[in-house]
């Protein structure tokens, strides 16, 4: 018998703690805004983290799936339009595992989304995603992750393509102008924009739909086609 080979059960080896980090984004107040979670125990007890969850695989289907899951068990709710945005993993991200992978989603909402905080969650709160460079609150490396998600979608809009759930169906080039701005975090000649999105040709009027401005005259509303 050739002794390099064996009946018996292959040796077992240590499998990754993989986990799903959702990145819930909004314009609120003019602003770009993540929806935080409140952590409820350890670790990070306290500190503020993206939701997230565990990946099983009694429950699981797919990472689509997954994510969703984990979205109705810290938000007591679905997310729309999820997109995926990377997989990180290392020896030192999650000091309960030896090695931890995130895959993580993102996901463009309203911002009157209604959430309720969920298992191991104390509380849900919006908060600027300028402020997150500097914030000391955070758990595990979930503000490098935001930033991610942030660049992927500001490269999006820099580039005219829009994500889904991002715009309402019908809006103005105004309204879909000051969006842009609060995504990108800067100031965006008006006539500059108009002029690419009339170039790219990816939005058309409406016929006889209008919409009121303040004091401004009616302006024509658009839908992506």
């Amino acid at each position: 018998m050739n002794p390099e080979v064996s009946d018996g059960p292959a040796p077992k080896r240590a499998m990754p703690f993989v986990r799903l980090e959702l990145v819930p984004l909004a314009v609120k107040d003019g602003a770009l805004q993540v929806l935080l979670s409140h952590r409820k125990e350890a670790p990070f007890k306290g500190k503020w983290g993206l939701p997230g969850g565990v990946l099983r695989i009694d429950l699981d289907v797919s990472l689509e799936e997954a994510a969703q899951r984990v979205a109705h068990e810290r938000l007591g709710r679905a997310l729309p339009n999820l997109s995926q945005v990377c997989a990180v993993g290392g020896a030192r991200r999650d000091p309960r595992a030896p090695w931890a992978m995130s895959v993580v989603y993102r996901s463009l909402v309203q911002p009157d989304i209604e959430a309720t905080p969920g298992k191991r969650v104390l509380a849900l709160a919006w908060r600027p995603v300028s402020d997150l460079e500097t914030a000391k609150d955070l758990a595990f490396d979930h503000g490098a992750l935001v930033a991610q998600a942030v660049s992927a979608l500001r490269q999006q809009v820099r580039d005219l393509r829009f994500p889904a759930g991002w715009v309402a169906p019908e809006f103005t080039i105004g309204e879909l102008h000051g969006l842009s701005e609060a995504v990108l975090g800067q100031l965006i000649d008006k006539v500059t924009f108009r002029r690419r999105m009339d170039v790219a040709g990816i939005a058309e009027p409406l016929p006889g739909k209008m919409r009121l401005a303040g004091a401004h005259r009616p302006a024509q509303l658009l839908a992506f086609k």
